[in-house]
C-alpha cells in the first residue's frame, strides 16, 4: 500500500495467552512456544489472502481485503491449536485470543495505521482464551455469509475509541476448541505410562529382567478397562534418565505413571513398585514384594491387578461411579528358562543396535520355542526378529517372510487373543501387498489391545494408499497418541498433515518433533519449501541435510532439485549421476533421479523413471498421489495411467 493510501480492511490483531508469565519462568520455553505459534499461523494467513502487517511481542497484526475471509481464517486458526494442544507431545498449550474489526486504513510503507487499527486492538483483549471476538461491523458482514454461530455480547466502551462499540463472539461450538481439547476417545480414556524398572541386581547382567518386567507390566496394563498405555518404543527413552516425572508426565501425555525397582539374587526376586501422579509428583500407591523367582507370573498379576483398583479409584474420581476391574493374564510358559530366554530376545530386539544384537535376539526367541514349543509370544519374536533382518538385506527376504508367517500362524493358533501376533501378521501382509489381509488383522489387534501403536500404522499405509487421507492423519494421530515419541510414526504423521493440507499442522508439528527426527524433518521442509518456491528456506533446510547425513540418497536428490530449480543444470545432472550410480549397485534410487528430471522439466525421463520404479515395486506413490511439489504432473495422462495401475497401495518410499 502506498504512503497515505486510505481503504478498507478487516483487521486481525491476535494475542498469545499466558506468554509474559511463562517468559518470566522459562524464557527459552516461551520463545519456543512463540516461534511454533508463529509457523503454525502463517501459512493459513496466506491461505485465507492475509497480509502479516508485523508482529507485536507475542502476536500478529494482520490485514484482510474480506471480512468473510478473516473470520474464516481465525476459525481454522484455533481449531488448528486446538488439535495442536491436544496431542500428547504438546507440553504446553498455545492458546490465542483473536479480536477483528473492519474500518479505514492510511497505509505508511508496509504498516496501517487509523480507528480500525485501534479499535481491532482494543477487541483481541475481549476474547475469551482459545475465542474470537468481532465488532458489529464485521459481524454485519458475515451473519449471513457463514455458517457460524455468533452471541452478541454487548456494548463495550473502549479505550481511546469516542463511541461505544458492539462486540460479538464467534461461538467455537462442542467444545473442540478450547485449549488441549482432548478426542472423544482420549477424554473416555485415563492415559498410563510404566517407566521402566531401575535394575538393582548385583549382576548387571540381569537388568533383561527389570526391562522384561516392564514390558510384561505395560502389555497387562493395556488389557485395563478405559486405561490408554503408552507403548514401549516411547517408554524405553526413560531408562536411566534423570527427568523428574512432572517432565516425563508432559513430555508423553500422561498424568499416571508406575516406576519401581527389581532385584533378583539367585532364585529370590524383589520388586517395589509405586504408582504416581506426575502433575503432582504424589505417591498414590506403592508397594514392595519379595518371593521365589519362580513366583514372577504371580507377582506380575498382582502387581497389574492392584494398578487396576487404583486406576478404578481415579476414573471414579472422575466419572462418579467405581468401576469394577479384575486383571489376570494365564501365562503363555510355565518354563522359566523359556521365559528367561524369550525375556533376553526381547530386550535385544526391542533395542535394535545392530544386526549381530536382533540376530541374537532371534536365537534367543529359537530358544524359548524349542524349550516350550506352545510359547506363542516367542514366536512373534521370531517373526519380528526375521522381518527387520530382511529389511536389512541381512536375512534372504522370501525365507524370511516364508518362515515368518509360519511362526506368526503358529502363535495364533495357540493363542488367537495374542494382539501382538495380529499386528505382526497385519505388517507381514503389508509387505506381500495382501491389503485386505492386513487390514483385518490391524483392526483385529486394535480390538485386542488399542494400546498397540503399529497396527494404526499398518493401516495408516494402506489408506493413504486407497487415496483416504484424512483418515491416514486419524488413524496417525491415535497411533501417535499411544506412541509420541515413535520417530516413525512422528515422520509419517507431519507428512501426512502436509499431504491433506493441514499445512499450518504439518509446520507446527516439524517444529515440536525436529529435535527427535532431525534429518527426516529436514527432508519433509525441504520438500515444503520447494512445493512453495521458497529456494532461500529450501537451501537453508538441504544445509542441514547435509550436515546430518552427507551421503543421504535424500540429501542428493533434494540437492538436485533445488539446482535444477534455481537453473543450475550441470550440478542437477551430476546429482542424477550419482544417483543411477547408486542404482547399478543395487539401491533402489531411480525414482529420486527421476525426481530431479522433473525439477529440470524432462517430463519424459520423469516418467520413464517412475515407470522403472513401478516395476520393481518402488514407486513412490504418496509423493506422486499427494506431494503438493508434483502438483502439476496430476493433468498429464501419464500420470493417470500410473493411477489406474495402483488398483492397490504399494509399499513405498515413505
Amino acid at each position: 500500500m502506498e504512503n497515505g493510501t486510505r481503504r478498507l480492511a478487516a483487521i486481525m490483531f491476535t494475542d498469545l495467552v499466558g506468554f509474559t508469565t511463562l517468559g518470566q519462568r522459562d524464557e527459552e520455553e516461551a520463545l519456543r512456544l512463540r516461534r511454533e505459534h508463529q509457523a503454525l499461523v502463517r501459512p493459513l494467513l496466506v491461505v485465507h489472502g492475509g497480509r502479516e502487517v508485523k508482529t507485536l511481542g507475542d502476536g500478529f497484526l494482520i490485514e484482510f481485503p474480506s471480512a468473510v475471509e478473516s473470520v474464516r481464517c481465525a476459525v481454522k486458526i484455533q481449531e488448528a491449536l486446538a488439535r495442536r494442544n491436544a496431542l500428547p507431545s504438546s507440553k504446553v498449550d498455545i492458546v490465542l485470543r483473536i479480536g477483528i474489526h473492519v474500518g479505514d486504513v492510511v497505509g505508511e510503507g508496509d504498516d496501517i495505521v487509523g480507528d480500525a487499527v485501534n479499535v481491532a486492538s482494543r477487541i483481541e483483549p475481549l476474547a475469551e482464551p482459545g475465542g474470537i471476538s468481532i465488532s458489529s461491523s464485521v459481524y454485519d458482514q458475515v451473519r449471513n455469509k457463514l455458517r457460524l454461530p455468533i452471541e452478541k455480547v454487548g456494548s463495550r466502551t473502549l479505550k481511546n475509541v469516542e463511541l461505544p462499540v458492539d462486540v460479538y463472539r464467534v461461538v467455537l461450538g462442542a467444545d473442540p476448541l478450547r485449549p488441549r481439547a482432548p478426542t472423544e476417545e482420549a477424554s473416555a480414556s485415563l492415559r498410563f505410562a510404566v517407566l521402566p524398572f531401575a535394575n538393582l541386581s548385583p549382576d548387571a547382567s540381569d537388568e533383561y529382567f527389570a526391562d522384561g518386567l516392564t514390558d510384561e507390566l505395560i502389555t497387562r496394563s493395556s488389557k485395563i478397562p478405559n486405561l490408554r498405555v503408552i507403548a514401549r518404543t516411547s517408554i524405553l527413552r526413560y531408562k536411566g534418565s534423570s527427568k523428574s516425572l512432572r517432565d516425563v508426565g508432559q513430555d508423553l501425555g500422561v498424568r499416571l505413571a508406575l516406576e519401581g525397582s527389581v532385584r533378583k539374587s539367585g532364585n529370590r526376586v524383589r520388586i517395589t513398585a509405586q504408582l504416581v501422579d506426575t502433575t503432582s509428583e504424589e505417591p498414590l500407591w506403592s508397594s514392595r514384594f519379595e518371593r521365589p523367582l519362580d513366583d514372577i507370573f504371580a507377582i506380575q498379576d498382582e502387581i497389574a491387578g492392584q494398578i487396576a483398583n487404583q486406576v478404578s479409584i481415579h476414573l471414579s474420581g472422575e466419572r462418579g461411579k467405581q468401576t469394577a476391574v479384575v486383571v489376570h493374564e494365564t501365562p503363555d510358559t510355565q518354563d522359566m528358562e523359556a521365559y528367561t530366554s524369550f525375556l533376553h530376545g526381547r530386550k535385544l530386539y526391542s533395542e535394535k543396535t545392530s544386526e549381530d544384537t536382533v540376530r541374537t535376539g532371534l536365537a534367543f526367541f529359537e530358544e524359548a520355542v524349542r524349550r516350550d514349543p506352545k510359547f506363542a509370544r516367542a514366536r512373534v519374536g521370531i517373526a519380528d526378529s526375521l522381518m527387520w533382518l530382511a529389511g536389512e538385506a541381512a536375512v534372504p527376504w522370501a525365507e524370511a517372510m516364508k518362515r515368518g508367517r509360519e511362526e506368526v500362524t503358529k502363535a495364533l493358533e495357540l493363542n488367537e487373543a495374542l494382539a501382538e501376533a495380529h499386528s505382526c501378521l497385519a505388517s507381514l501382509l503389508l509387505t506381500t501387498e495382501d491389503f485386505d489381509g492386513c487390514q483385518r488383522e490391524a483392526r483385529r489387534a486394535i480390538e485386542l489391545n488399542p494400546s498397540l501403536a503399529d497396527p494404526y500404522r499398518w493401516l495408516a499405509q494402506v489408506v493413504a494408499g486407497s487415496g483416504a487421507i484424512d483418515e491416514t492423519v486419524r488413524l496417525l494421530e491415535a497411533a501417535h497418541q499411544t506412541d509420541p515419541l515413535d520417530i516413525n510414526i512422528i515422520a509419517f504423521l507431519g507428512r501426512a498433515y502436509f499431504y491433506s493440507g493441514r499445512e499450518a499442522e504439518a509446520l507446527a508439528h516439524w517444529e515440536r518433533t525436529k529435535p527427535l527426527v532431525a534429518f527426516r524433518t529436514n527432508a519433509h521442509l525441504a520438500e515444503y519449501y520447494l512445493a512453495h518456491q521458497n529456494y532461500t528456506r529450501a537451501e537453508e533446510t538441504i544445509h542441514e541435510m547435509e550436515r546430518i547425513r552427507p551421503s543421504s540418497v535424500w540429501t542428493e536428490m533434494y540437492r538436485g532439485f533445488l539446482a535444477a530449480r534455481r537453473g543450475d543444470t550441470a550440478s542437477a545432472r551430476r546429482e542424477i549421476e550419482r544417483l543411477e550410480g547408486r542404482t547399478d549397485a543395487g539401491q533402489v534410487t531411480v525414482f529420486l533421479a527421476g525426481f530431479v528430471h522433473f525439477a529440470l522439466g524432462e517430463m519424459d525421463a520423469f516418467f520413464e523413471s517412475m515407470e522403472a520404479a513401478r516395476k520393481e515395486g518402488a514407486e513412490p506413490v504418496l509423493e506422486l498421489r499427494y506431494s503438493p511439489l508434483f502438483q502439476s504432473i496430476r493433468s498429464d495422462p501419464r500420470y493417470h495411467e500410473f493411477a489406474r495401475k495402483w488398483s492397490e497401495f504399494r509399499p513405498t518410499s515413505s
